[in-house]
């Protein structure tokens, strides 16, 4: 592996990263303190500090052994999960659709922010590769959060929207597969079944709304 590289890979891709996490966590817990559920904010998660929701190794350890076990061809992480009793929450079953789709939500704003700062920056003629290459990190690092996230299988946020969205008997029975979920989704993402299926047809969809959203903005500079 190229230390170089991993380098140039590390500065562009650090900031877009810490950022993507933290403000999607926090937005999860806002969210359970909008909708009644003070658990997040008790324990100091409701936050823009980036170190109150980094996990060691879902979130460091992991991804540098992945990117070094398949040559930066396959990452995977996680950040450390705000805590949302879903109990105190006004309307559980429909609130958690919400608390769980902020993260998402979050992601994608941010998907939006750093596409308007691309356009802008090429609009103006900056040709410094750094910032480029940082907005473009931006880009794709949160709507890859916004399409894994959005996966229909607890504990992904997908899963507890498809949770608040599902008849009763139907929501408890997926539900009861949370405590494995995490280890099915790995083992979809090794087979290559969550990227083909489900993350590139939606990264597809993601970039072509950011287009249409950004095209007014495109025109004005050209």
């Amino acid at each position: 592996m190229d230390a170089n590289a991993l380098i140039q890979t590390v500065a562009v891709y650090a900031l877009p990263v810490l950022f993507a996490i933290t403000l999607h966590e926090a937005a999860h817990g806002y969210a359970a303190r909008r909708f009644g559920d003070m658990t997040a904010t008790v324990m100091g998660r409701v936050t823009l500090n980036p170190l109150a929701h980094i996990d060691l190794m879902g979130t460091v350890l992991m991804p540098l052994l992945l990117y070094f076990a398949t040559a930066g061809n396959f990452l995977f992480g996680y950040a450390k999960p705000v805590p949302v009793d879903f109990g105190r929450l006004r309307r559980p079953k429909r609130d958690m659709i919400w608390v769980a789709l902020a993260g998402p939500a979050a992601n994608f704003i941010q998907a939006i922010a750093w596409a308007v700062a691309l356009v802008v920056l090429a609009g103006i003629g900056v040709q410094e590769r750094f910032f480029i290459e940082l907005c473009k990190a931006g880009v794709r690092v949160n709507l890859v959060m916004w399409a894994f996230n959005l996966f229909p299988l607890p504990p992904l946020d997908g899963g507890r929207i498809l949770v608040g969205l599902l008849p009763l008997p139907a929501a408890r029975a997926l539900a009861r597969i949370e405590p494995w979920g995490f280890f099915i989704v790995l083992g979809l993402v090794i087979a290559g079944v969550v990227g083909s299926l489900w993350l590139n047809p939606l990264m597809t969809l993601g970039y072509e709304a950011l287009g249409l959203m950004l095209s007014p903005l495109d025109h004005f500079f050209r």
